[in-house]
């Protein structure tokens, strides 16, 4: 088995460079740079111009953890056409920019740095006329950044009640539809705040299936979703009487007044805006999988839509994985399997980690002993949950290595403590701030 390992550190740094080639798809100045462009005196966004001479202003605005890159691409582009802007970002996660604000925030718990983040931002848009123009820039992360509460509910009273969610298993659709009516800002009520001024909004989705209205809690966008959608989301979980009173009672007056509704599809607050998504998780698959490709790979793309219980997924793809090595399907070796999307976790422990790491930790045993298997799992963003790791990577040696050093896999499981597990094991992916988001990128490696 030792003669095998130089190839299996090979497939590990392989797996590395893909995954970097599905980063650097999805950067953040190149993704606005290819739906943004200055043509003469007209901002041309996809195939819409604006006549910058039109508008007394121009401000930019925005949260999210690209929204730094994608700020100073549209100063590199409009120049000193902008006239001010603000935008809320994830500590760290910057970038040099000269007329527009960066303002650094709590993620994925908000602090009170995102509230002051918000209520400037939310004051901006305010300020906006039917003479102006202005431009949202939109990302994952954008939720926590954007933390301004509705009236009667505190930070803390959001900040356990979207702790709650993310523990209980909630899918990011189900946690968004709670926290656009628990606020202030999100669920088009930031375009609501802008109109009648013409508004832009260009996003990075790091949702599934790329609904506007679930990329940040859909701030600048209509929404279908009501507080009976979110009452069904707190009964299906039964998660009532762990959330904070004001909150239910703030959903349960909204309820009874279609008053405090978010602005739905076709309201007359969303006539003078255009929206449009740069990049996404398919994206950087694509990106990774042409990368495979010239390492000799034979390339299947399983989804960018990929949900469920983290643990479920895991035993899916190193199913797959499995088939391939056995019988050549779907694809011969030497492999490569991409999948995105966005698994969840129900923690019942107090370890510490993340979905990408717990992925690997779950799928150990199942490649436990089959040489030439290479599974790597990580965050685009950068981040997998409460730590400093993007995400791991594992193959046929880990579960050796772990039981020499007398690590039990079973525990770290139980705990939800992945993050230990590799930090004692060895296989922890951290690459820090990527300055972007479209989700998770999972590559497997059959030869």
């Amino acid at each position: 088995m030792d003669n095998h390992k130089p190839i299996t550190k090979e497939m590990v740094e392989h797996a590395k460079v893909i995954f970097q080639a599905g980063i650097d798809a999805v950067d953040p100045a190149e993704a606005v740079r290819n739906c943004c462009r200055l043509d003469n005196n007209r901002l041309v966004v996809s195939d819409t111009p604006y006549e910058l001479d039109s508008f007394e202003n121009i401000y930019v605005i925005g949260a999210g953890k690209a929204a730094a890159p994608m700020a100073a691409e549209i100063e590199t582009i409009l120049g000193d056409a902008v006239s001010e802007g603000a935008i809320s970002v994830k500590y760290g996660y910057t970038a040099r920019l000269e007329k527009i604000r960066l303002l650094e925030g709590g993620h994925p718990v908000p602090d009170t740095n995102g509230l002051e983040n918000a209520r400037a931002i939310r004051n901006l848009a305010q300020r906006a006329t039917q003479k102006d123009l202005v431009i949202c820039l939109v990302s994952g992360g954008g939720s926590a950044l954007l933390p301004l509460p509705a009236n009667g509910i505190t930070l803390e009273d959001k900040q356990r009640t979207i702790q709650v969610l993310l523990e209980c298993g909630a899918s990011i659709h189900e946690v968004n539809i709670i926290r656009k009516h628990i606020s202030a800002i999100k669920g088009g009520r930031l375009a609501k705040e802008v109109y009648p001024a013409k508004l832009i909004c260009i996003l990075i989705s790091d949702v599934v299936g790329d609904d506007p209205a679930t990329i940040a809690s859909g701030p600048t966008v209509p929404d279908s979703s009501t507080f009976s959608d979110c009452m069904s989301v707190i009964e299906d979980y039964d998660i009532a009487r762990m959330l904070p009173a004001p909150v239910i009672e703030h959903l349960q007056r909204g309820m009874k007044d279609p008053g405090m509704e978010t602005p739905e599809p076709g309201s007359h607050f969303f006539a003078a805006t255009k929206t449009l998504i740069c990049a996404n998780n398919m994206t950087a698959i694509k990106a990774a999988a042409e990368k495979a490709r010239t390492l000799g790979y034979k390339t299947v793309i399983l989804s960018s839509m990929i949900e469920g219980e983290t643990r479920d997924v895991a035993r899916v793809h190193t199913a797959v994985a499995r088939e391939v090595m056995k019988t050549g399907n779907p694809v011969p070796k030497p492999a490569c399997i991409l999948s995105g999307g966005e698994t969840t976790v129900t923690v019942k422990g107090k370890g510490m980690g993340g979905r990408n790491q717990e992925f690997c930790l779950a799928a150990i045993d199942d490649i436990s002993g089959l040489e030439h298997i290479v599974i790597l799992s990580a965050g685009t963003d950068g981040t997998d949950g409460p730590t400093d790791a993007a995400g791991a990577v594992i193959h046929g040696y880990t579960a050796t290595i772990a039981a020499k050093k007398g690590i039990s896999i079973r525990d770290h499981l139980a705990r939800n403590d992945s993050y230990s597990f590799f930090k004692k094991a060895g296989g922890l992916l951290v690459t820090g701030p990527t300055n972007t988001n479209v989700m998770d990128l999972r590559i497997m490696l059959i030869r």
